[in-house]
């Protein structure tokens, strides 16, 4: 597995989007319409990574952008995930962690103080991925903040001092 940054408007990640809302229609009746712009991934405000597998072919993606305070529920500093999706054929393989904590590690180095997502009820493995990661319940943000299957998570990026 090769994990490589990328655009969000990058061939590769276009077509693991598409299939990240075919999945999200299966679970939802409809995809995600969260606004999103390939701008929003760009560094240092953001990052943007897929992986390939050993034939290269793109097999997992996700990424942060920043988010400052605003009337969708965000705070200041925050690195919201977006779009972790890996294909069915790969899952179970650490591909999603191994994303995860390269965003995470990212959006510190840019000096982040929390990761937030937005996940929902009708996705239980990735609920389960994120807890085992050390995330927890955080007042709902976003475009779906008013809906009961969704679901917020964040977990802090300041590392306590010593």
């Amino acid at each position: 597995m090769e994990i490589r940054r990328t655009r969000y408007d990058e061939p590769a990640a276009v077509r693991l989007n598409d299939l990240v809302q075919l999945e999200y229609t299966e679970r939802y009746g409809e995809g995600d319409a969260t606004p999103m712009a390939a701008d929003h991934f760009d560094p240092p405000q953001g990052l943007y990574l897929v992986a390939y597998d050993a034939d290269g072919e793109p097999v997992a993606s996700g990424g942060w952008r920043a988010q400052d305070a605003s009337p969708e529920g965000h705070e200041d500093g925050d690195a919201e995930i977006k779009r972790m999706f890996v294909v069915r054929q790969a899952r179970g393989r650490g591909l999603a962690r191994a994303i995860l904590a390269e965003l995470e590690a990212s959006a510190a180095a840019a000096g982040r103080t929390r990761v937030v997502l937005e996940t929902g009820l009708r996705q239980p493995e990735a609920i389960a991925l994120y807890e085992s990661c050390g995330y927890v319940p955080v007042k709902k943000f976003g475009y779906y903040r008013d809906q009961d299957l969704s679901v917020c998570l964040g977990k802090s990026l300041v590392q306590p001092r010593a």
